[in-house]
């Protein structure tokens, strides 16, 4: 499933409230250790562009 949702978020980078809208989704998805990969991916591909975004969506995980 992690690999699906990194496909997703490459799709929808284009849009800010696609790309926070799909991460959100991704935590019903992804077992804990899957969303610690997915911070550390995100943050590199994506802290240039969406950097308040990725802050909000990880301090809100329970992870």
């Amino acid at each position: 499933m992690l690999e699906y949702v990194k496909t997703i978020l490459l799709k929808v980078s284009f849009d800010k409230s696609l790309f926070e809208k799909e991460l959100r989704k991704a935590f019903k998805v992804l077992v804990v250790e899957e969303i610690k990969q997915l911070k550390q991916w995100c943050y590199e591909k994506f802290s240039g562009m969406y950097l308040r975004i990725l802050n909000r969506v990880f301090a809100k995980a329970k992870i």
